[in-house]
């Protein structure tokens, strides 16, 4: 086996043992000792090939995006938004370690990796807008409305609706209690966005 093979295998293995942790405990309760201790990995491994905890955790969100957005394209058939949604929920109901990492990175990320996990998240954001834009074809818009000005839309709410669950609203919640209003809330606020809250004026 090539050095280039064996570095890579190694690192997955530290990441797969990372990704365990990480979503059984969260950043806070994870620690390189656990890493090391419940997975026969010496610490002196770990630091050949990752920085510090903080590089790993990183890793470990890249990794759980990549394997999030390869499922969906793997059992999508046509992108529509309800499909998506339920996809969503199956991926992080048969993957409850993965779910973990995930949702702790969108809504309530360690505040001082916040500006790193927004920037590994930039493939997974322009994925959903993939996505919505597909929604968007499918729907005749009002006069005046263009589909980059319904994206823009969508993307400043994305971010103000992520942001709500960091806010005041949601101080001392669970993060399980979190996720599961997101999910719920999120079907929703796509509907609003896609079809109106008000009927027609007759």
């Amino acid at each position: 086996m090539k050095k280039a093979e064996k570095t890579e295998l190694t690192r997955e293995k530290i990441i797969a043992a990372a990704l365990e942790e990480f979503g059984e405990r969260g950043y806070e309760g994870a620690t390189l000792n656990t890493i090391c201790q419940n997975h026969d990995i010496s610490k002196g491994l770990i630091y050949h090939n990752f920085k510090n905890k903080d590089d790993i955790y990183l890793h470990c969100v890249s990794a759980v995006l990549k394997t999030f957005m390869a499922y969906v394209k793997q059992h999508s058939t046509g992108g529509a938004l309800a499909e998506y949604m339920g996809l969503r929920y199956r991926f992080f109901s048969e993957n409850p370690g993965l779910s973990q990492v995930f949702f702790e990175a969108v809504l309530q990320p360690p505040k001082h990796l916040a500006q790193a996990i927004r920037e590994r998240k930039a493939e997974f954001d322009a994925f959903n807008q993939e996505i919505y834009c597909r929604a968007l074809e499918k729907l005749t818009l009002r006069q005046g409305v263009t589909q980059q000005e319904a994206l823009e839309y969508y993307t400043i709410v994305q971010e103000m609706f992520n942001g709500y669950f960091a806010s005041p609203a949601y101080e001392g919640a669970s993060l399980s209690d979190k996720v599961q209003d997101h999910e719920a809330k999120l079907a929703r606020i796509l509907d609003f966005m896609l079809y109106g809250i008000a009927r027609g004026e007759s």
